[in-house]
């Protein structure tokens, strides 16, 4: 059993259909977790030693260090089975996501502070650090999380199965009744005196022929020319 199944069969048995059904989100939780106590555990280390009186240096450089831990372990364990850019494409695109999800975590804390003016002295201290807390690390984190899952699924790693040529085939190849109902209305679509239905290449069939090419292609052995 996998750490996101072993994590799934411990949540309560209400939310457990849904975990079970985005097996993703599941992961990418468990990778933001992680990646707050990678950059928590550098931050306080560095802060509590050598960069005591530089607290921002120690926060960008644990920022830094939990940023690449983030894409690492979204690419080769949350999104695996998608993505497939070039890899200096897809980081530079990680890094923006990561940076614009940074910008969007800190709108409620500027809400509650510039536009509801929840601080010293319009209200207490504590309530300043009350509200400074539910904006920032609860109704921030929520809002840079929701964004970033969306993101990286739709811009950063785009493609299902676009590494794995052997799941892009068999994802082709067993496309259900749905697939074959869509390419015969195709056909029937074609006028009266068309080539013969099996010579009709149809946008699915382009597809699996596609499909079935670069499989070819990818998993030929090489054969070396001898004299």
């Amino acid at each position: 059993m996998s750490f996101a199944d072993a994590t799934i069969a411990r949540l309560p048995r209400p939310v457990r259909p849904f975990a079970e059904r985005h097996h993703e989100l599941i992961k990418f939780a468990i990778v933001g977790a992680t990646t707050f106590v990678i950059d928590s555990a550098i931050f306080y280390t560095l802060k509590l030693t050598i960069l005591e009186p530089k607290p921002v240096t120690a926060k960008i450089i644990a920022g830094i260090v939990a940023v690449i831990a983030s894409y690492i372990l979204n690419r080769e364990w949350s999104f695996r089975d998608r993505g497939g850019r070039e890899r200096h494409h897809e980081a530079l695109l990680f890094f923006g996501v990561s940076g614009v999800g940074v910008l969007l975590s800190m709108a409620p804390l500027w809400v509650s502070s510039y536009v509801l003016m929840l601080r010293v002295p319009m209200v207490s201290l504590t309530t300043e650090n009350i509200a400074d807390f539910i904006s920032a690390y609860i109704i921030g984190n929520l809002l840079q999380m929701m964004f970033r899952f969306w993101a990286f699924r739709r811009f950063v790693f785009p493609d299902e199965f676009a590494r794995n040529p052997d799941k892009a085939l068999e994802s082709t190849f067993t496309g259900g009744g749905l697939a074959e109902a869509l390419e015969d209305h195709y056909e029937l679509r074609q006028p009266m005196g068309a080539q013969d239905p099996n010579n009709v290449v149809t946008p699915l069939r382009r597809s699996r022929r596609r499909a079935a090419r670069q499989l070819g292609n990818s998993s030929d052995p090489t054969v070396s020319k001898t004299s």
